[in-house]
């Protein structure tokens, strides 16, 4: 019984596809026009996706230099040294 339902299941929809089916002909430029629509198409969707997006500094960005620090006494050397210290504005 089930393979009678699924065969007129098939036949059916075989029936429907068959009947609602135009043979297709290429006439008039037809298929120029659907060429140029979906190039044109294509463009503007891969356009609007690869758009260059920019986006500005959230802040500005600091200055900074280096400099000579306050002379600190090294044991290891035995000296006094100056070391180098960055500062930002």
């Amino acid at each position: 019984m089930k393979r009678f339902f699924l065969m007129a299941a098939m036949v059916t929809a075989l029936a429907f596809s068959s009947a609602a089916t135009t043979p297709a002909r290429a006439g008039g430029g037809d298929v120029a026009a659907g060429l140029i629509g979906g190039l044109a198409a294509g463009t503007i969707i891969g356009a609007a996706v690869t758009a260059p997006r920019y986006y500005g500094p959230l802040a500005p960005a600091p200055y900074c230099y280096w400099t000579q620090g306050q002379p600190v006494w090294d044991p290891y050397r035995g000296a006094w040294v100056h070391p180098a210290v960055r500062v930002c504005e």
